[in-house]
């Protein structure tokens, strides 16, 4: 059996991802930016939250935190390094530690550059919930961190299975495909997936989750071999 996953559209283009472990029915929500949206898929399931993880500290992702907290008793999880500026945490955890999520675990990996503060959390073999750190083709923008930082956390993102499922923190996927076509326009898999996304936004249809294996072979931010290349590419977006 393996975690199921949902994802809950927040706001104008943002996603909450709901998780649930199957074994044991622990259920986690991930950056949720409003309230009623999340009662709505929790209630619908049958009314049980354990976390709410929480990737940086930006408002369109810690909005409903506390609430949802209270209203079902939930622990709220978050980068202990970054504690003073996120919603009260109940489990303040390190880069690299884990806490149990039913029969798996969960795992944060610090993924600094959008902010100082941003973390990945790895959930089970498959699954990592990135938040705003990396968009399928693209990435956040770097708010805090340097190109250096934000090329790091690119790398520790690629370093994980080709198979992992990624959960982004917004529906950007249209928008980026037009600037990394304009860089990678030789790319027949990049093109392939614009096509793609041209589909499904035109039918109403979201792009994400996204598996990493096609990231890695058409995301532009994750191609780049240095920081410096990483810096000159975010840079050209911002202008984009």
């Amino acid at each position: 059996m393996t975690i199921a996953i949902e994802r809950i559209p927040m706001l104008a283009d943002n996603y909450a991802w709901k998780l649930t472990e199957p074994s044991s029915g622990a259920v986690v929500i991930v950056d949720p930016a409003e309230v009623g949206p999340a009662i709505a898929a929790i209630d619908r399931a049958g009314g049980r939250l354990d976390f709410v993880l929480l990737t940086h500290h930006h408002d369109d992702h810690i909005a409903g935190a506390t609430a949802l907290a209270e209203r079902y008793g939930a622990k709220i999880v978050g980068n202990a390094a970054d504690a003073p500026r996120l919603p009260k945490l109940d489990i303040a955890l390190h880069d690299g530690e884990t806490m149990a999520f039913g029969a798996s675990k969960i795992r944060m990996i610090d993924t600094p550059g959008h902010t100082v503060g941003h973390v990945t959390y790895v959930i089970g073999d498959t699954i990592a919930a990135c938040g705003d750190t990396l968009f399928s083709l693209g990435c956040g923008r770097m708010f805090e961190g340097t190109p250096t930082q934000f090329f790091g956390s690119m790398r520790k993102l690629a370093a994980l299975d080709p198979a992992t499922t990624l959960l982004c923190g917004h529906e950007y996927t249209k928008s980026n495909a037009a600037f990394a076509v304009s860089v990678d326009p030789e790319n027949l898999a990049l093109r392939a997936r614009a096509a793609e996304v041209e589909k499904l936004r035109a039918a109403g249809e979201p792009t994400l989750p996204v598996r990493l294996g096609d990231e890695l072979a058409t995301n532009p931010f994750l191609r780049v071999k240095s920081a410096e290349a990483f810096g000159r590419l975010r840079t050209a977006k911002d202008r984009f």
